[in-house]
């Protein structure tokens, strides 16, 4: 820890057990304004609604902290999507610590640390969970529950949580950016009336750059930056895969045995995308990683695209397949009919035969919940918006090539 840094904890005295906001600037990280007003405001339940990069888990990581420490015996939970976030925002905390620790004294010190569970002296215990009912079941009486990536937590989750802090009257902190206007987290959001509200866009970071923002516009455009840095919750009526969120998984089965396959979508302005996984051998398709970038050339895409792989690609790019194959990329067209393709994907969501690693393939999710039905088209339109589609499309390539001439089981 910085000589400065300790010199202000000892300066504080007891400040830090009365303003969590002591422990950011102990480490050397000032808090923002907003970050202070969240650590010092004294609401049980919070709705943190953030930019990426804003700092949303490093002050959660710093309430979370002062909570363990300042309240002996206490029990804090880290709940997340995934066991990797969780444990990620759990890292954040135990950096803090260790940063914080000479200026606070031997009661402060950590007795016990495991991948997802940290012992302090002081009896309090701060343990990280992935976002699986049947493992959070068992705590009870925790004094804060942290919710990290909300807006993905289940509704079964939140409503496992709440009854926890019946009898404990903790508190529950949920923060999250934007991911459409469904799910727990969204109307908490817009109709909940036990909330103490954080809204926090990207103008309120003084980390973030304009011209940062104004490249994201350029490379992945406005509804993009609007969801992950506008705060802006993207309207989800006629959704063209209203389920999507059911194939979503935390970690697949471990190996998992099969064919690795993938698909492709050709783009310049547009990104170019690119998911893959495996097909296993009872016809389940895990699909663990993808590609999704903008303005950047076919060479530069080749070298993050895994080998072997068998890949269905955009057939309307006779060129860039060619090239592929030429970089050693063993590469077929896909089938290019939009409403087979549609009826294919949903053929697997429908029979559970499609799975995707909830953190492997982030821009899939978000164009899943933004890829829709004309909603002026009238009745006989069938064809979506051609927007927000081009990790989806890779998807209708992929698997309209590995079920071709297939009849969608339901």
């Amino acid at each position: 820890m910085r000589t400065h840094a300790k010199r202000i904890l000892a300066a504080a005295g007891g400040a830090a057990g009365l303003d969590p906001a002591w422990l950011l600037a102990a480490a050397g990280m000032p808090a923002d304004e907003w970050q202070r007003e969240l650590l010092n405001c004294a609401d049980n339940r919070l709705l943190v609604c953030c930019s990426r990069q804003a700092g949303k888990s490093t002050v959660v990581a710093a309430l979370a902290l002062h909570t363990a420490l300042f309240n002996p015996g206490c029990l804090v939970l880290i709940l997340a999507p995934g066991l990797r976030q969780a444990q990620e925002l759990h890292a954040k905390l135990r950096s803090l610590h260790a940063a914080v620790l000479p200026g606070l004294g031997p009661w402060a010190a950590v007795e016990r640390m495991g991948g997802v569970e940290t012992v302090f002296a002081q009896r309090s215990r701060v343990v990280a969970l992935p976002g699986n009912e049947a493992r959070v079941r068992g705590f009870s009486g925790p004094r804060l529950i942290v919710l990290d990536e909300a807006a993905r937590i289940p509704d079964t989750l939140y409503a496992t949580v709440r009854p926890m802090l019946a009898v404990s009257r903790g508190r529950l902190v949920a923060l999250s950016t934007p991911f459409g206007r469904r799910g727990w987290f969204w109307r908490e959001w817009e109709t909940g009336k036990q909330w103490r509200r954080f809204r926090v866009p990207w103008e309120l970071c003084p980390r973030i750059a304009p011209a940062f923002i104004e490249s994201e516009r350029e490379a992945l455009g406005r509804a993009w930056v609007e969801q992950e840095y506008g705060c802006s919750f993207v309207a989800g009526e006629g959704l063209v895969y209203p389920r999507f969120e059911e194939c979503l998984s935390g970690q697949p089965p471990a190996p998992l045995v099969g064919e690795p396959v993938g698909g492709i979508d050709f783009g310049w302005r547009n990104p170019f995308a690119a998911i893959w996984g495996t097909r296993t051998r009872d016809d389940e398709l895990w699909l663990t990683g993808e590609r999704y970038q903008a303005r950047a050339p076919l060479a530069d895409h080749v070298g993050h695209l895994p080998k072997p792989v068998l890949w269905y690609a955009d057939p309307s790019s006779p060129n860039e397949i060619a090239e592929l194959r030429g970089a050693g990329l063993r590469v077929w067209p896909g089938p290019n009919a939009i409403r087979a393709g549609i009826a294919a994907v949903h053929g697997r969501l429908e029979s559970g035969r499609l799975r995707v690693v909830r953190d492997a393939c982030p821009n899939l999710l978000l164009e899943a919940g933004r890829y829709r039905y004309d909603p002026d088209g009238g009745d006989t339109e069938e064809n979506p918006l051609d927007r927000d589609n081009h990790a989806l499309a890779a998807l209708r390539y992929l698997i309209g090539g590995l079920d071709r001439g297939r009849v969608a089981r339901g």
